[in-house]
């Protein structure tokens, strides 16, 4: 792992730029003695790891006192997309013009993508776990299809908290009967893109005892300030 950049940026909170290999990625550290638990941040949609809103809920959980990480999967932020992403995003765009049903060539597009993703968040969970400022615990929150691979496959990833506006392929929802971590699930009730009784049957679906949902009115980017509050909490009760 090598670090690229470095700033402070206020509540203690130290940002720093890194590649692993092919893999970009940003860590936010509390200035603290301690090792800190770590939360892993995921994100989809082709968002960039440096997205406004991403940054500022990793700014307050590093302000809260955790390490927080985040990179670029395949073909997000600075990562270029190959030819068969381009393809798969025209035919949906498509798609969605003309009124059609979408699930199909999200399936084709997703599912590799998770494949794609998930190792490459386990090896960056290596490195950042080699660092003297990370103790452990670690937690994972945001992009629900790569986290419940995550937590089926990764030991290490003790808590999760799940946003509930994406596609999940269905080996990802027969996987989620495995899933058995704490879990703290955020719903949009009025999602645009993701229908409600969908995203309720896989609450359902979830195998762990303890698991949380938090539903609030609005859309697909209206999820309330507040429960990245709560979010820490939810961690604190399991991390710390």
């Amino acid at each position: 792992m090598q670090f690229t950049s470095e700033q402070r940026v206020g509540d203690g909170v130290r940002e720093r730029d890194f590649a692993l290999g092919e893999i970009p990625g940003t860590l936010w550290t509390p200035e603290s003695a301690a090792p800190a638990p770590l939360i892993l941040i995921g994100h989809n949609g082709g968002l960039h790891r440096r997205d406004s809103r991403l940054v500022a809920r990793a700014r307050q959980s590093a302000a809260y006192g955790y390490a927080v990480a985040a990179i670029d999967a395949p073909g997000h932020g600075e990562r270029p997309r190959s030819a068969v992403d381009e393809q798969a995003r025209a035919d949906l765009r498509r798609a969605m013009q003309a009124g059609e049903p979408v699930d199909e060539i999200f399936e084709s597009f997703i599912g590799p993508l998770v494949e794609k993703t998930v190792p490459e968040w386990q090896t960056t969970l290596d490195a950042l776990l080699s660092l003297p400022e990370i103790g452990g615990p670690v937690g994972y929150s945001g992009w629900t299809a790569v986290g419940i691979r995550l937590a089926v496959v990764e030991p290490r990833i003790v808590a999760a908290g799940f946003f509930a506006g994406g596609f999940v392929p269905r080996a990802q929802r027969e996987e989620a009967r495995q899933v058995t971590i704490p879990l703290l699930f955020l719903l949009q009730w009025d999602d645009e893109g993701n229908p409600r009784q969908q995203a309720l049957d896989l609450f359902d679906a979830f195998g762990t005892k303890e698991k949380t949902l938090h539903a609030n009115m609005g859309g697909h980017a209206g999820t309330p300030w507040f429960e990245v509050d709560d979010g820490d909490r939810f961690f604190a009760r399991h991390l710390k």
